[in-house]
Parts: structure tokens; sequence; C-alpha cells
């Protein structure tokens, strides 16, 4: 396979939202699906969160839904500085990332921002880590890597 992630699989497609429980309610009603728990993002000293290169205490709230081969996460960000914040703040509620699992995390995000795709923010979760490269100007939508252990 070809391609700068070698995967062209979209796992997760995420969304900024203002009220998590509200949306999180709203896309169980239209799916008649369970309301998704709701999680909290890890603390700062675990989640080691870096936006535009300064760490960040930031946190968000979570609600994930699979939807078959595709992931809905929805996303309601803390105040602090993060790709959240700062795309809720300037863009409002929608689209935020899609999301790929890839292999060799350093990697890939060296080789995508050699190809004009800056580090926006990177963390890690129990079990891998996350990476939001800006593709905004050229792919109209932030891209996500994923890399679990």
């Amino acid at each position: 396979m070809s391609g700068l992630l070698d995967n062209r699989v979209v796992t997760q497609i995420g969304l900024l939202v203002h009220d998590i429980e509200k949306t999180s309610l709203a896309y169980a009603d239209f799916f008649g699906i369970p309301v998704p728990g709701i999680v909290v993002t890890d603390a700062p000293e675990l989640a080691r969160t870096e936006y535009n290169g300064v760490p960040s205490p930031a946190r968000a709230k979570l609600a994930f839904m699979d939807m078959g081969s595709l992931q809905l996460e929805l996303i309601q960000p803390d105040e602090n500085p993060s790709t959240w914040r700062a795309h809720l703040d300037e863009h409002g509620e929608g689209v935020h990332h899609i999301a790929f699992e890839v292999k060799g995390m350093k990697d890939k995000i060296s080789l995508l921002e050699s190809r004009g795709f800056p580090l926006q923010q990177k963390g890690e979760y129990s079990g891998g880590r996350y990476a939001y490269l800006d593709t905004l100007p050229q792919l109209k939508v932030i891209v996500e890597l994923l890399e679990n252990d």
C-alpha cells in the first residue's frame, strides 16, 4: 500500500461539541443505540499533552460510539489551550478530525511535517498515543494519527 500513512481506512471521525451530554443523547436517539458513557481525558501528568510544541494541561470530555467499522468521537474541551478549544472557538461545533491507525508514530509525524503538515497536538492515553497534524488547508479537515500498543 502506498500513501503517507500506509493506511487508507478511516478509523474515527471526531466532532467538537459544547454540550457532550445533550449531543450524546441526540446521537443515541437518532441511531437507536445506548447513550455512550462519557470519559475525561487523562490528567496532564499522564496525558503529557503538547499543543503547538508547548505542554498544556488541556483535558476534554469524550464519548465514543462504534458505528460498524467507524467510530464517532464526541469531544467537549475544557478552556485550556488545545487543538480542540482553538477549533471549537474558531469554527464552532462539528467535524474536527478523521483518524487513522498507524505504526511508527514518530516516523509518520516526521514524514508528514516534511510534507508541510505541521504537528499541532500530541499526547498519550491508556494503551497508546495520538497526534493531530494540521492538514486543514490542504485536506479541509485535521488528520489524527492513533498508535495503540
